[in-house]
């Protein structure tokens, strides 16, 4: 229980005064805490679960980014209007 505290604070800490640094880490927070809690109920490992949440989270965010950029169909600059 002392480590999962402890993810919040460092988390929550991360949160208020990270600033820029969250935007670019999209899907780490809620993966972090995912992984958190999932690694403290499967042994006492709330650290290394968040930690592997925070990384898990953020590649699976940076996919789906990318998959809806390939899906918006790209808009063709300096192209005149069909007549």
């Amino acid at each position: 229980m002392r480590n999962l505290l402890l993810v919040n604070l460092v988390l929550s800490a991360a949160i208020l005064g990270g600033g820029c640094g969250i935007a670019s880490a999209k899907g780490c927070v809620k993966g972090a805490v995912v992984g958190g809690v999932a690694g403290h109920v499967a042994g006492h490992h709330a650290v290394a679960g968040a930690a592997a949440g925070c990384v898990i989270g953020h590649h699976r965010a940076k996919m789906k980014e990318k998959a809806a950029q390939q899906a918006a169909p790209a808009a063709a600059p300096n192209q005149p209007a069909p007549h």
